[in-house]
């Protein structure tokens, strides 16, 4: 018996020893004792309050032929609406399209010539309401509300001998012109987007753990005896994977195109440069997270954890118009929010390049910004 409880006491004491040295490495690795904590708060903030899929208060462009008090009444519903911010007057209906592609909004609504007098005389005027549907998840909702809003804002006026026209069908023939995606089929939404993911994530881990890997094998003693310059350096470590960069994007453009049926309404020149600028930030800010990191997997840790809001607060998953104003400054900071603009315009819409002037901009300044920490973090020692 006394043996038994010998034996008992050994193990438990021989436990006790493992455990309390791992304890002690997880503290002495402070970046994986930050993650485990970081990243669950990090979860809960972003799916308590970032995440909205009922998006409102959505840009709205208002085309007019008609200044009547009806149609600045039907005007005043729209914006006193939870789901419509009108914010811009178009001058004619190609401005009011182009706002809609560039997207600088969401909705345009078009109020033809003649629309009160046929309210009045109780035709059921038309009124042309264009969505962008290209993400179908953000617009439903809000298209959903427009007969109620319009019906709401003409109570007061629709009175005496106008009274019955409030009875159903109700006085405005509502006509909802869906764009870009009018069967409101969600892998055209997904599919596009899911490049820039796949890219972020693939190329972001691979860059980042290749001076770290360099580290734990031993081989960069030998990289850092090289006569190279920081800079060159970097471009040495990043050129061999905008090629697998390359390979990826061919792949899930050809899927995207025989397997999963996504138009294609843009010019192929136009997103491969989108695409390049694209690749080459995420293997910038790779080759600086291996600066950071001391480990592959500390490396990995840096990569899940920008991973994540890139994948929540840029529009893949959830609409970005839909999320606090907050999220959505983060969310602006992000690449791959501006690479779905740039994707989703070229291959839904069919803007060109440069109708994403502030997408490029706002990318071409992330990557700079990030190359210039890489460059200074790079250490041409050991010490």
């Amino acid at each position: 018996m006394n043996q038994h409880r010998s034996k008992l006491s050994h193990k438990i004491s021989r436990i006790n020893a493992i455990l309390r040295k791992e304890f002690i490495q997880m503290f002495r690795d402070k970046m994986t004792f930050a993650m485990m904590l970081a990243i669950p708060l990090m979860q809960l903030m972003l799916f308590g309050f970032a995440i909205n899929t009922d998006p409102k208060h959505l840009p709205t462009a208002i085309y007019s032929e008609d200044n009547s008090p009806l149609v600045r009444s039907i005007i005043r519903g729209f914006k006193v609406s939870d789901y419509y911010d009108v914010k811009l007057q178009a001058n004619n209906p190609e401005e009011n399209t182009e706002l809609l592609a560039t997207g600088q909004v969401a909705f345009s609504v078009h109020f033809p010539a003649g629309f009160s007098e046929q309210l009045i005389k109780g035709f059921r005027p038309q009124l042309l309401i264009e969505a962008d549907a290209s993400d179908p998840s953000a617009s439903s909702n809000a298209i959903g509300r427009v007969h109620d809003i319009i019906n709401q804002a003409l109570r007061h006026d629709l009175k005496g001998p106008l009274a019955n026209l409030k009875a159903k069908p109700g006085p405005v023939d509502v006509i909802i012109h869906p764009k870009y995606n009018p069967e409101g089929k969600a892998q055209y939404n997904i599919v596009p987007g899911l490049l820039g993911v796949i890219l972020t994530m693939t190329l972001v881990m691979i860059t980042s753990m290749a001076m770290t890997r360099e580290s734990e094998t031993g081989t960069l003693e030998n990289l850092l005896a090289m006569p190279a310059k920081p800079f060159e350096v970097m471009l040495g470590k990043i050129l061999p994977y905008v090629v697998i960069g390359g390979v990826q994007t061919c792949v899930v453009l050809l899927a995207a195109h025989y397997i999963f049926a996504v138009p294609f309404a843009g010019d192929l020149t136009d997103l491969m440069a989108g695409v390049m600028l694209f690749i080459i930030t995420n293997l910038a800010l790779g080759f600086t997270f291996s600066t950071l990191a001391r480990t592959q997997m500390q490396a990995m840790q840096l990569t899940f954890f920008f991973f994540l809001p890139s994948m929540l607060l840029s529009g893949f998953m959830f609409p970005f118009r839909g999320m606090p104003n907050w999220a959505q400054a983060i969310g602006e900071v992000l690449p791959l929010t501006h690479f779905l603009r740039i994707i989703r315009g070229i291959m839904l819409k069919g803007t060109q390049l440069l109708d994403h002037q502030q997408d490029l901009l706002a990318l071409l300044a992330f990557t700079l910004i990030i190359g210039l920490i890489a460059i200074k973090r790079y250490k041409q020692t050991l010490d």
